[in-house]
């Protein structure tokens, strides 16, 4: 009996004993589950966080691709990411922008912030002379005048009165056709890198030239990466089947003509020195030390017959190109015609000298330095060589990179049209058509507009720059004829270092246009008259005509005509003007943070 007792009281207990097990287990177990839940929650919340930082971050970077490529956005927009998105805004000003991203992964939010410094969003390009004409020279009448100095490529001839207050330079102009060229094909199937390594810091290339003249030109088909510094061209001596330390003349390479795609660049010689027919000469592009982001490419095939191609250093040792036998795209030009100055008071501000191979029927306050002349107040100091062309401060390669500027911002179809006191603004863009403006009209440029057809302004109207442009100037440029007449007023930003730069590409040279060319007006490029304001005006083909007491800061063309008192009054300021795009253009990331 008392074992069946015990057994039955063992039992119990152990029941017991299993269910206060089994109470704390499920208390355990529950405890764990609802840990399990919390900590899932915050693990969940935790990664749904660091989504939406990297989803932000993919906003910068996108934004930071389109505006450094030039590609098209809107200054809000929103992007997709994986499971997320995120909200894009770029603000500010053309000099300073501010890009902020928004994140969002289920409802949870992250938001950065960049900010670009645009110091190096320019081009610094050096308009040294009030007036600077190319091949097709200046012709000045009805007592017009340069308040500056004026070099020309071309012949300077003047009359009834016309004046230049400082230095005038008629330069000999080299032949229109180059004696040497390899230039096919286009484009090149072959490249050359220098300037990006100490042994392939120069680029070399072996000639011979078909006439003994002076060399005038150099050209080469370059692009650039990043911003190398200036080079020197040099014409050498060759050596035993390499280059030669005997310059025998040089020119500058300017870094700030050549674009980030293929364009012939001109390089003008010093001195025009004589290269005699079936003699070995080396063009070596001396470049500074070698940098992997800021170097220069040649286009190169193998087919020149008269010499080689080779990298290495001036002064020191050369290679062969890797492959080896190639050659650099180039023309050489030689020869051409003297310079002539006629008929113009030179130095009326008190100094200025007269530079030409002839000098006739003058009056000139300082030195006349020539080879021959006639009927002036002196007689020709023949003691200093004729001068030899200057490169336009402005290449094609510049114009490319600025027509890709306003193309990265839409394109608008046909005319664009503004009358009676409208204001607008508009930039960056392409216009297809024309941009016509006329009668009091207000227009503020926001970014480079490219205009394919004509620019007509008239009447009073008032052409600004945003504020946003701070000390840099802005570009306007046109395909077609630039007309401007009666009080066409150019304003900067308010810096006073802020200026427009008009420049149109047609062909038309007045009286000697091609034939075919469909040329309006005065039968010019660009068409300037009646108190036209503050503006650098420029015509890299054509012919610019000013007439009627128009005025202008700076003027540069192929060929200029100045008329009826026309007058260029130039600002020193502007040798060293900056433009707010173009090439070398780009920004600094001063910051990147994360904001609430």
């Amino acid at each position: 009996m008392r074992n069946k007792n015990f057994k039955k009281e063992k039992g119990q207990a152990a029941l017991i004993t299993i269910l206060i097990i089994a109470s704390v287990l499920a208390i355990l177990v529950a405890a764990f589950g609802a840990l399990t839940v919390n900590d899932l929650k915050t693990i969940d919340k935790v990664t749904s966080s660091s989504q939406s930082y990297y989803v932000a971050e993919s906003g910068i970077e996108d934004a930071l691709v389109r505006i450094a490529n030039k590609l098209p956005y809107s200054n809000n927009y929103t992007l997709a990411v994986g499971n997320g998105s995120t909200e894009v805004e770029v603000s500010g000003t053309v000099n300073a922008l501010v890009v902020t991203s928004k994140g969002n992964v289920s409802n949870h939010f992250r938001k950065l912030s960049v900010n670009l410094d645009a110091t190096t969003h320019s081009s610094q390009i050096a308009f040294n002379y009030g007036l600077q004409v190319n091949y097709g020279g200046l012709i000045m009448s009805n007592n017009s005048g340069v308040n500056g100095n004026v070099y020309s490529n071309g012949d300077i001839l003047g009359s009834n009165g016309a004046f230049i207050s400082g230095s005038a330079y008629a330069a000999n102009s080299p032949a229109l056709a180059a004696d040497q060229v390899n230039d096919s094909p286009l484009p090149p199937g072959s490249s050359i890198v220098f300037g990006n390594a100490t042994a392939s810091q120069d680029l070399a290339q072996s000639f011979q030239v078909s006439v003994t003249e002076p060399i005038s030109k150099i050209q080469l088909y370059l692009k650039k990466t990043g911003s190398p510094t200036n080079a020197t061209v040099r014409i050498v001596n060759n050596n035993s089947g390499s280059p030669g330390t005997i310059t025998i003349d040089s020119g500058t390479l300017a870094s700030s003509t050549v674009g980030s795609s293929y364009s012939w660049i001109d390089v003008n010689m010093n001195s025009g020195a004589q290269l005699s027919s079936e003699t070995t000469y080396w063009l070596v592009v001396d470049a500074s030390t070698g940098s992997g982001t800021k170097n220069f490419t040649v286009g190169a095939n193998n087919t020149y017959s008269l010499g080689q191609a080779k990298i290495g250093q001036f002064s020191g040792s050369w290679n062969n190109t890797s492959p080896s036998g190639l050659d650099a795209y180039f023309k050489v030009y030689l020869g051409g015609t003297t310079g002539v100055i006629d008929n113009v008071n030179i130095g009326t501000s008190g100094v200025g000298d007269a530079h030409a191979h002839v000098i006739t029927d003058s009056t000139i306050t300082g030195s006349v330095y020539c080879q021959s002349g006639s009927g002036n107040n002196k007689v020709c100091d023949t003691s200093q060589p004729d001068p030899t062309p200057q490169n336009l401060p402005i290449s094609q390669a510049n114009i490319d990179d600025w027509q890709a500027e306003a193309a990265a911002g839409g394109t608008l179809s046909g005319n664009y049209t503004l009358d009676n006191g409208a204001v607008g603004s508009l930039g960056p863009t392409v216009i297809t058509g024309d941009l016509n403006l006329s009668n009091n009209v207000t227009f503020t440029m926001t970014g480079t507009i490219w205009v394919q057809g004509k620019i007509n302004l008239e009447n009073n109207v008032t052409m600004k720059l945003d504020p946003g442009y701070g000390s840099s100037g802005g570009i306007l440029l046109a395909s077609g004829y630039i007309n401007l007449v009666n009080n066409a007023i150019f304003q900067g930003s308010g810096d006073p270092n802020s200026y427009f730069l008009l420049l149109t590409t047609n062909d038309c040279v007045g009286s000697g246009s091609p034939t075919g060319l469909t040329c309006t007006g005065s039968n010019s490029a660009m068409d300037v008259s009646n108190n036209v304001g503050s503006v650098i005006l420029y015509s890299s083909r054509g012919q610019i005509n000013l007439a009627n007491n128009a005025e202008a800061k700076e003027v540069n063309g192929y060929k200029v005509f100045l008329s009826n008192n026309a007058t260029i009054n130039y600002q020193s300021g502007l040798a060293n003007a900056n433009f707010s795009s173009g090439p070398g253009g780009g920004y600094n990331i001063s910051n990147w943070i994360e904001i609430s």
